[in-house]
């Protein structure tokens, strides 16, 4: 005999509801985060595919169809398929972007001027080969507009401030070209302000580094936290005026690596309404992640002092134990658990998303490209997240930071620029 499973109507209804439209109820964790991203699009902070562009195909677009980047060569090339386009964009819901025009923090400061012009010119040819999917932004104007269109509003950030060759001439110049904010530094200290990754030489800003800040706040370019030191962004916030962002760091109380930010700093961001936009690297994400990652260093040197005079086979002996140790990748949860310790900490009003993806070889396992933004709303809203708190996280908070530091330019625009003595 053939048992029928009778379901009653509460449970009915809402599964009718998913059949029939293929949204879930606005009270289930899925209907909440599906109704947040509906209503505000998530504005990222932080994206690496002009790199690719850059290391994959010498910044020539020629061939290239961003539409779908699985579909080209590089698996023959050796090289893992990119974790962006634009169809993969609009089903993770991604409304904006600002594209990192990230250049080795190794080059000679002239170079690194030279490569960053490269890397805005590539970003922006880009941007205006795909008029129909993505707007070329500058202002929170441009963005919301760009959202009414259906279009990804594209901005840009600079990554490291050894792109401007110590030259507020030049900062003024990446500016004009559409740079609206810029990493202080990035793995290494410059001569002017100290990175999180490098031993202490400022002690935070020096006086030229200082400039800078006050330089880009009265252009209205957002001044960005991530890799400095904590010394640094300490140096920053004394500073004052508008809000800073962190586009791509996570919370040290979680994962104690010096990328990540202390409680106590987390509560100066806080209190001057700052945003800290979390990423999806493991090693910035899960503790297990960042000993894993010491630990692989460790073994590198100790293969490399065994095969002295033989690269190579160093090499493959590392290849062999990253294969037998393979790294600990943690989860959506793992994320989510940076976002909701801040939050709780500081409140859902300094908190947004720079996964740094298509900038790291890998992500926690469900954030892997830019199509997965969705499952994390969701786990947010399984943890008791309210809509108007996700539509906070996915661009309202982004959205009020850009527009005061817009409303501070305005203020000061008849104030004389800034100056520094340059020439070879």
């Amino acid at each position: 005999m053939t048992r029928q499973l009778l379901l009653p109507p509460l449970v009915l209804a809402p599964l009718a509801l998913i059949l029939l439209t293929g949204a879930a109820p606005a009270q289930y964790p899925d209907g909440v985060a599906d109704a947040a991203l509906r209503a505000a699009p998530v504005w990222d902070g932080h994206n690496d595919v002009p790199e690719q562009l850059r290391e994959r195909r010498k910044d020539v677009l020629e061939g290239f169809d961003f539409h779908d980047t699985r579909g080209t060569d590089d698996a023959a090339k050796g090289m893992p398929p990119m974790m962006t386009d634009l169809t993969r964009m609009k089903a993770g819901k991604v409304g904006a972007q600002f594209w990192s025009v990230y250049v080795s923090a190794t080059l000679p400061e002239p170079q690194a001027v030279q490569a960053t012009l490269e890397q805005i010119d590539v970003t922006r040819r880009l941007i205006a080969a795909y008029p129909a999917d993505m707007q070329f932004c500058t202002d929170s104007k441009c963005v919301e507009a760009s959202w009414k269109a259906g279009r990804v509003a594209s901005l840009i950030g600079m990554e490291g401030g050894h792109s401007i060759g110590g030259s507020l001439a030049v900062l003024r110049q990446m500016h004009g070209l559409g740079a609206r904010y810029m990493t202080l530094t990035h793995f290494k200290n410059n001569a002017w302000a100290d990175s999180a990754t490098d031993a202490p030489a400022h002690d935070g800003l020096t006086p030229f580094g200082e400039k800078v800040v006050r330089e880009m706040q009265r252009l209205g370019m957002l001044v960005d936290l991530a890799h400095v030191s904590e010394a640094t962004m300490r140096d920053v916030l004394a500073l004052k005026g508008p809000p800073v962002i962190v586009s791509h760091s996570n919370a040290r109380a979680i994962n104690g690596h010096t990328r990540n930010i202390s409680d106590e700093t987390l509560k100066a961001i806080g209190a001057q309404g700052e945003i800290v936009m979390v990423n999806f690297y493991p090693v910035y994400v899960v503790e297990a992640a960042r000993q894993w990652s010491a630990n692989r260093d460790a073994e590198d040197a100790r293969l490399k002092a065994l095969h002295r005079g033989e690269p190579e086979v160093a090499k493959v002996a590392l290849a062999a134990w990253i294969k037998a140790n393979p790294m600990p990748r943690g989860s959506v949860k793992d994320v989510a658990d940076h976002l909701s310790h801040i939050a709780k900490l500081i409140g859902a009003d300094h908190v947004g998303l720079g996964g740094d993806l298509d900038g790291v070889e890998s992500t926690v396992v469900g954030l892997d490209d830019v199509s997965m933004y969705p499952a994390l709303f969701t786990e947010l809203a399984r943890r008791g997240w309210s809509q108007a708190d996700l539509e906070k996280l996915s661009s309202r908070n982004m959205m009020r930071v850009m527009k005061a530091a817009e409303s501070y330019a305005a203020a000061h625009k008849n104030d004389p620029a800034l100056e520094n003595e340059t020439g070879f």
